[in-house]
């Protein structure tokens, strides 16, 4: 296992120096962790002058998880107004989705023939998901030689979770970002629990985690943070949480299994329990990532399991305290943290001049030399292109990024593109609710893998 999170993290110290020293990087959006500002709410290019569409342009649309500021419809309609000033002959309507419903809003288009042309998440949806069931449009030429150099000086890991088994290209990426936790730094400080951090790489120990939140408790916290399972909203939180407690991995190597199961991942599981048992964690049935980052913003818990750069962004007006970013605690020091890749798919619905002008906006968006970066600013995260440099250098937000930029190179294996991944979720909140209401750890586990490797086995053999 170590021999493994210390390949991970060669890979990824050369990714971040390829990023101009800490200077660039989403549910699973994760960004799956910020939730858009309205889940429905549209926008249509309304710009004066030369920014506005022809009279006669192409029409496309375009949908959007809550990947940063893309779910501000006054960013995006920025950028498709530079779009416009390139492009007049093309017109972009963009809606916005959300993570509690924005998978079922795809889902029904897909039914009814109504997708949108171009829609920005992350491969787990884009390559696993839709491109895998047939209904993306190839890619691969907007891969072209310098794209893939740029982008692999990088992560060459980026790139291949942007194509299918098969080779076939159904994601251009433009972001990526490495999520972790983190804690209400004042309180740690009354309960002298910063003690137990290592406050240069802000690493720690499992060990040393645990006798925080007895700390914590000790100094009259009431509820020092809660492990989240009523959906699967921001749930690269409690994996990543329970994999590096006994350094578990999620998958096999080749992403044809799921291992939860291994004696380290029941052991990560069982640790969560017992706390829960002492009274020193909580643990809610009913809640998901946003209710545990309100009831963080509030003050009410000493720590959250779902940050990112985004969510500090997203947060910063709500809190009275200083949220302080953490990696997972591990019981080595070493933590393996998840990620998340953003980048933009076009559903394939035949129209090949639509196709065409989709693609148009993704190269402006993703490759132009100056939208390019600034789109990435929009996420919140870092880029995916070595030439962008360090997108942050000389903003109000470069000292702040800086922190999240040093996380960097803990990145582990981007596993959210095994098959069989939109059951799995479903499976994980489940299993954690099971384990967290009395039933016994390894049986449960076992017949979460179970479950899990029968998608995966039924999703291959499609």
């Amino acid at each position: 296992m170590k021999l493994r999170k210390l390949a991970a993290i060669s890979l990824c110290a050369a990714m971040t120096a390829g990023l101009a020293g800490c200077g660039g990087g989403s549910q699973e959006t994760t960004a799956a962790n910020a939730p858009a500002s309205d889940a429905s709410a549209e926008s249509t290019t309304a710009a004066e002058g030369d920014t506005t569409a022809s009279a006669d342009a192409t029409a496309i649309t375009l949908w959007t998880y809550p990947v940063g500021s893309w779910a501000d419809a006054s960013v995006v309609d920025g950028i498709v107004a530079n779009f416009n000033k390139v492009h007049p002959e093309i017109s972009v309507k963009v809606e916005y989705l959300d993570y509690t419903s924005g998978d079922d809003q795809v889902t029904a288009a897909i039914e009814a023939g109504t997708t949108p042309d171009i829609i920005l998440e992350g491969p787990e949806r884009l390559v696993s998901n839709w491109g895998a069931a047939g209904k993306m449009v190839d890619l691969s030429d907007l891969w072209t030689e310098e794209a893939q150099a740029d982008i692999t000086a990088v992560s060459e890991a980026v790139m291949n979770a942007c194509k299918s088994p098969e080779g076939v290209f159904y994601e251009y990426p433009l972001c990526m970002n490495a999520h972790c936790m983190a804690i209400n730094k004042e309180l740690f400080e009354a309960a002298d629990a910063m003690q137990y951090i290592d406050e240069e790489t802000r690493t720690w120990t499992t060990e040393d985690f645990g006798k925080a939140l007895q700390a914590l408790k000790d100094s009259g916290v009431d509820t020092t943070g809660v492990v989240y399972c009523g959906g699967q909203g921001g749930d690269q939180g409690t994996r990543a949480l329970v994999r590096n407690l006994y350094s578990a991995s999620f998958t096999n190597a080749d992403h044809t299994e799921w291992t939860m199961n291994s004696e380290a991942g029941i052991k990560g599981l069982q640790q969560l329990v017992d706390w829960t048992n002492e009274g020193i964690l909580s643990y809610d049935a009913g809640a998901v990532a946003s209710d545990e980052l309100q009831l963080f913003a509030n003050g009410t818990i000493a720590m959250t399991f779902c940050w990112n750069a985004s969510n500090e962004s997203q947060y910063a007006s709500q809190v009275a305290f200083t949220p302080y970013a953490m990696t997972f605690p591990s019981d080595d020091g070493t933590p393996d943290l998840d990620g998340g890749i953003y980048g933009f798919g076009i559903f394939n619905n035949g129209d090949e001049a639509r196709i065409e002008a989709a693609k148009e906006f993704i190269r402006f968006v993703c490759d132009d030399p100056t939208q390019g970066p600034a789109s990435v600013q929009a996420t919140g995260f870092f880029p995916v292109r070595e030439s962008f440099g360090n997108v942050y250098e000389g903003t109000e937000d470069e000292e702040r990024m800086s922190v999240f930029a040093s996380f960097m190179p803990y990145l582990g294996d981007y596993y959210n593109v095994t098959p069989g991944w939109t059951e799995q979720r479903t499976a994980w909140w489940n299993m954690l609710q099971g384990v967290f209401g009395g039933a016994d750890v390894t049986e449960t586990v076992n017949s979460y893998a179970d479950t899990c490797n029968a998608a995966t086995q039924a999703a291959m053999a499609k």
